[in-house]
């Protein structure tokens, strides 16, 4: 997992609660159990005017201009903001797979469902919890001025927005450090490798012939 690092980019708002993962990534899409290539089909019903398929060329696709992802100036934003609840219904690990294949690093919102948020740190996505009032100045900031940027800090857990205000998050310190570290589950494991190598070989030693079948 590549390890965050602080960033600056322009904010993507949706301002909707309750985004679903079927409405991050739709269902026809959750046959691949690879980590990459569903960011053409982030929020595909949302995004196109035809029914997508998995292994479409979307190039072609019909786009929906009005929809905030094919605006121009919010293109290669990094940052997503929402509303509350963001990321409820199923647990599809997909949903954050797209949404890190799109580009996306940083979601804030007012709440999430919890497997979603949590998926988000097994996979490099930095979800931050703001006050609904935050929320509601981000998104009026956004309609009265047009697309603004953030600066992410997740050292100093700040989100400093083009006006200069900060916006300060609490996170997980076990969380935060496996995501300035580039460390998911499996590079957590391997981190006790050679430890789990000397169990196994005394094991092994201990009680042979539990591993005479492996061995032949």
């Amino acid at each position: 997992m590549e390890k965050f690092v602080n960033y600056s980019s322009v904010v993507i708002p949706i301002d909707r609660s309750n985004v679903d993962t079927d409405a991050l990534i739709p269902k026809q899409f959750l046959k691949s159990v690879e980590k990459s290539g569903f960011g053409d089909n982030l929020f595909d019903e949302w995004r196109y005017l035809d029914q997508g398929e998995p292994g479409q060329d979307c190039s072609d696709r019909p786009l929906n201009t009005d929809f905030v992802l094919n605006k121009k100036a919010y293109r290669g934003g990094r940052i997503l903001l929402a509303r509350d609840n963001f990321g409820c219904g199923s647990s599809r690990e997909h949903a954050v797979w797209a949404l890190r294949d799109f580009g996306i690093r940083t979601v804030i919102a007012g709440s999430y469902a919890d497997i979603f948020f949590n998926n988000c740190f097994k996979n490099g996505v930095l979800p931050i919890s703001l006050p609904g009032a935050d929320i509601d100045a981000l998104f009026a900031q956004d309609a009265e001025s047009g697309p603004c940027s953030m600066d992410i800090d997740l050292e100093r857990q700040t989100a400093t927005a083009e006006s200069g205000q900060v916006y300060r998050f609490e996170i997980d310190g076990f969380k935060k450090q496996c995501l300035l570290e580039g460390l998911d589950d499996i590079a957590l494991t391997l981190q006790h490798e050679g430890d789990i190598a000397t169990y196994e070989q005394r094991r092994m030693n201990d009680v042979p012939w539990l591993f005479e079948d492996l061995a032949s």
